[in-house]
């Protein structure tokens, strides 16, 4: 059961950009609509977990909030420039090593040569999947176009990572809990959806749609936070980077994203290899 509620994460928010990309709009309605929905998620939580906020915490995890936001909008620009199967597997491989190395280096981890060794082949195998899923199919002839297009995806997609690496180091840096940090960091994403959005005033029913994306991100989050204690730091971090896997496959699968047959072998090896270098990181941590 410990296992199950770990697992669960991974479910969640592997499925939120299917979701967002299946409900459709911009990527202004997406981010607008997601935020709103783990806002209004995050105040129920908040009225049953009942954590200690002071001003200062506030401030941590509304900032925390914020750079998600950058985040997951420039996640959601790269799947509208390149596609789900090719952006998620490179943004799960870039955030993995940014926040691996930043632990590293700020936070004094990998201190053990077990734990240096298992690092290093942690990330050479993210390198080496993140290749892998971006390969284009044999003899394919490449435009302008899609190049362009590839270049600005990894742009939107070195921001993103940015954001990302920021939302989650912050509030370490600061020592605020995850539930602490829920309901401001909640705050702070829809106060980041809203400048990141209002100069394209996504105001219709895509972005009412997108809620429900925001209320399953808030729905993995809560599980995260419930499976730590029972299974660990090092399992559920493990397990939470399976979500990978759900939103590759399901861009292919579910979403009609376009690949061949030595695509797919080659997307797949690079999948495992991210969820492989995922658990290893995980096993640094314990």
């Amino acid at each position: 059961m410990d296992i199950f509620l770990a697992v669960l994460p991974a479910l969640f928010w592997g499925s939120i950009v299917l979701f967002n990309v299946k409900l459709g709009g911009s990527p202004y309605h997406q981010i607008l609509g997601t935020t709103i929905g783990a806002l209004l998620l995050s105040i129920v939580l908040y009225f049953f977990v009942r954590p200690e906020l002071t001003g200062f915490i506030f401030l941590i995890g509304f900032l925390s909030g914020v750079f998600w936001s950058l985040g997951q909008t420039f996640q959601l620009k790269s799947i509208h420039a390149i596609g789900v199967s090719r952006t998620m597997p490179i943004s799960t491989g870039a955030q993995l090593v940014s926040t691996s190395l930043f632990g590293v280096i700020v936070f004094g981890e990998w201190n053990t040569t077990r734990s240096v060794i298992l690092g290093i082949l942690a990330l050479v195998l993210i390198i080496v999947g993140a290749i892998l899923t971006s390969k284009r199919a044999k003899g394919e002839k490449e435009d302008e176009e899609s190049r362009g297009a590839f270049r600005k995806g990894l742009v939107f997609l070195a921001i993103s990572t940015i954001g990302y690496l920021v939302y989650v180091v912050i509030a370490r840096l600061f020592g605020v809990d995850g539930w602490t940090a829920l309901f401001p960091q909640a705050v702070g994403m829809v106060a980041g959806g809203i400048i990141l959005t209002v100069k394209y005033r996504p105001y219709d029913m895509y972005t009412v749609k997108n809620i429900l994306p925001g209320l399953i991100w808030a729905t993995g989050n809560m599980f995260l936070f419930i499976s730590q204690p029972r299974v660990g730091v090092a399992t559920s971090f493990s397990l939470s980077q399976m979500g990978i896997v759900i939103s590759t496959l399901g861009g292919i699968f579910i979403l009609g994203e376009k690949k061949t047959r030595g695509q797919l072998i080659s997307i797949s090896i690079g999948i495992v290899l991210i969820v492989v270098a995922g658990f290893l990181l995980g096993y640094t941590k314990s």
